[in-house]
């Protein structure tokens, strides 16, 4: 290489590492995007629990303290109105955000009857993806 195309090796080479930064960004910006517009691929209640909820409610579902309260969800008596949840998940209630643009039906029934049904909680009556629907 001359000391010429040295010279102009960071013209060149800054352009190329800019679109390739903007490229990637935009990738990730692409996939969240994905994500908040319903496309969470997981369909299980207890994969959906995992994948989205149990980062606040953790794992146990017994909730936390810190930043901010999340309340428990582990032998929680406000569940045994299947309206209550349902409606929590779909519009979103204080510091949770609504989950309704970003969930099926059916997505929403699974970690609804997931939750119902598990940690403590013992409701039998199944939540149905019309149910969810109705409340939309």
């Amino acid at each position: 290489m001359s000391a010429r195309s040295w010279r102009l090796l960071p013209a060149i080479a800054l352009p190329v590492i800019a679109m390739l930064t903007v490229a990637t960004l935009g990738a990730r910006t692409s996939r969240s995007q994905e994500i908040f517009a319903g496309k969470y691929p997981q369909q299980t209640g207890e994969d959906l629990f995992r994948s989205i909820c149990q980062g606040c409610h953790m794992p146990d579902a017994k909730g936390a303290i810190g930043a901010g309260t999340y309340p428990a969800l582990a032998a929680n008596p406000r569940l045994a109105a299947a309206i209550y949840p349902v409606t929590v998940v779909l519009h979103g209630q204080r510091a949770m955000p609504p989950f309704g643009e970003s969930l099926s039906d059916e997505q929403i029934a699974n970690v609804l009857n997931y939750v119902r049904s598990h940690f403590g909680n013992r409701y039998r009556d199944l939540i149905t993806p019309a149910a969810v629907n109705a409340r939309r």
